[in-house]
């Protein structure tokens, strides 16, 4: 049972013939999938993760010894090596065979490498479990052949359902125990083929294995010849990875970046979307527009960049911007909001009850909320919604949350970053609960009013002011209409007033950009002759 001491098998002839005869070999481009295994307890989540990693080479010579060693201590499959010790390293986890807490396991193959998240199965730990789903792509779920569909199966099904993941394969374990029975196995499919009807996963592969014995893990078992279909780590090479957000750009600010005078930008990874120089953003909740002027990266100035890279954007304007705002790609159909309605798991011992204050953190920002409204709570035996006066640990439900301030939010399966939250207890600090903005409501995708649209296309070209809306175009039609009238009663001559008429329309903007621009320059030489006093008596700020 010795393990290979390589991470990855070698390189296949499919790679640089040329390279490999010159004795260097380029790398494969790989891509990564991130997944979980969750499922009920005692159903062979650690056991079938620490499979996988054994028999990916991920396994070394000297771990295999430690692992035998402490197979015969704390191991709970006999004379066989217990693959579960594995991943479960926490002393508490080992003598009372469970996993308590979240373990991160890395792995790869030629075609692919994994980040696997081993989670709990205790619905004393759903709260663990939760974490670990908030980031996958994919999740394994494990069924136990003896016993069949668990509450803790539909509860966990519920939750990576919530937390977007939408690609499922049910691992129904410890085939071997049942006799590999056929009849069983196509029972269990029955059976959770209909509990997926509910939830909102796109795809959903369902296999017969044996994590202890290894069938149908890596490869296909001959002792399941009922069965056709590619092995579970078949499956995990060859699905698709989390589905694409959408591409509007948001930017939650982190940091407002002022190493100097003369330099202040706002930092933050791009939740979604694409940005580049010159292209105009929003700041939103306050609404104020101005043109991108820089984007800085890691190593310095970038002409573009998109979801995920880390940035600071240096704008042409100076707004106000601080930690918390979201800048958004301009014109905009996303709006700040007071309350959303939202999907919440409570995590605490102390239920989450309407009327009581939270603190919510939601992308950058953190402000207090009040949940308004509980609709209904889940029934995870059949997802029916059940009235409800509280949320008690671990219990699942829609409610209405009502902010302090303006915030933007984005559905969560728009937008992760900008649609997922934690609850917080002012008092203690503990989390509470998480939540996810629901599809109907985030804020409301309108289409811009035609006369938002149109402010948009004048401030392009810098005829009227960034930040104007579709009152200040009515004044400018308005405005000359008024004058055209009085000119015309006064003097009796159309042609005067429709001359009139356009000398406002035209005039009127140009004297106010032009004020503007006078006061600009004011306050500039103000604000320089404040920091050259300042520097000359010794001040400091």
């Amino acid at each position: 049972m010795a393990a290979s001491l390589k991470l990855v098998d070698a390189p296949t002839r499919a790679y640089d013939d040329r390279a490999e005869a010159r004795g260097v070999v380029a790398a494969p481009q790989r891509s990564l999938l991130r997944f979980i295994t969750c499922g009920s307890v005692d159903d062979g989540k650690s056991t079938l993760l620490g499979r996988l990693l054994f028999e990916t080479g991920a396994v070394f010579e000297d771990q295999l010894e430690a692992l035998e060693r402490d197979s015969a201590r704390f191991g709970t499959t006999g004379a066989d090596v217990d693959f579960a010790l594995l991943v479960d390293g926490l002393s508490a986890e080992r003598e009372q065979g469970i996993t308590i807490d979240v373990a991160y396991r890395y792995f790869a193959t030629p075609r692919r490498a994994f980040i696997a998240a081993d989670t709990p199965g205790h619905e004393q730990y759903t709260r663990n479990m939760a974490t670990g789903a908030s980031t996958a792509d994919v999740a394994i779920i494990l069924v136990d052949a003896r016993k069949g569909i668990l509450p803790q199966t539909r509860r966990h099904s519920y939750i990576v359902s919530m937390l977007g993941v939408r690609r499922v394969i049910v691992a129904v374990n410890k085939i071997d125990l049942v006799g590999y029975s056929e009849d069983v196995f196509r029972g269990i499919e029955r059976d959770y083929r209909a509990l997926a009807q509910k939830l909102d996963f796109v795809e959903t592969h369902i296999v017969p294995v044996s994590a202890r014995f290894g069938d149908n893990v890596v490869e296909a078992s001959d002792k399941t010849p009922w069965r056709t279909g590619p092995s579970l780590l078949a499956l995990l090479e060859s699905i698709e990875t989390a589905p694409a957000q959408d591409d509007v750009f948001r930017l939650p600010v982190q940091w407002v970046n002022r190493p100097n005078l003369d330099f202040r930008g706002f930092s933050g990874t791009i939740a979604s979307g694409s940005i580049g120089v010159g292209d105009r953003v929003v700041a939103l909740p306050r609404g104020r527009t101005s043109r991108v002027a820089r984007i800085v990266g890691p190593s310095g100035d970038i002409e573009e960049a998109g979801r995920g890279q880390s940035i600071t954007l240096v704008l042409a304007d100076e707004i106000d911007v601080s930690r918390g705002d979201v800048l958004v790609a301009a014109p905009t159909r996303i709006e700040p909001q007071r309350q959303i309605e939202a999907r919440l798991l409570a995590m605490n011992e102390a239920p989450l009850a309407p009327g009581r204050n939270y603190l919510v953190k939601i992308g950058t920002n953190l402000t207090t909320a009040r949940i308004a409204a509980l609709r209904h709570a889940i029934d995870v035996h059949d997802y029916s919604e059940q009235p409800a006066a509280n949320l008690p640990m671990n219990a699942i439900g829609v409610a209405t949350l009502r902010f302090e301030t303006d915030l933007v939010a984005a559905t969560y399966r728009d937008c992760q970053a900008l649609g997922g939250f934690i609850l917080i207890d002012p008092y203690t600090n503990d989390t509470v609960g998480l939540g996810v903005v629901q599809a109907d409501a985030a804020a409301p995708a309108r289409r811009p009013a035609f006369g938002d649209r149109v402010v948009s296309l004048l401030s392009r070209a810098d005829l009227v002011r960034p930040e104007s809306g579709a009152r200040d175009l009515a004044r400018l039609v308005v405005n000359p209409l008024l004058t055209a009238l009085v000119v015309l009663v006064v003097s009796g001559a159309l042609l005067v007033a429709v001359a009139a008429g356009l000398a406002d329309a035209v005039l009127r903007p140009a004297l106010g950009l032009f004020t503007d621009a006078v006061w600009k320059k004011i306050a500039e030489r103000r604000d320089a002759r404040t920091t050259a006093d300042l520097t000359v008596d010794g001040g400091s700020i």
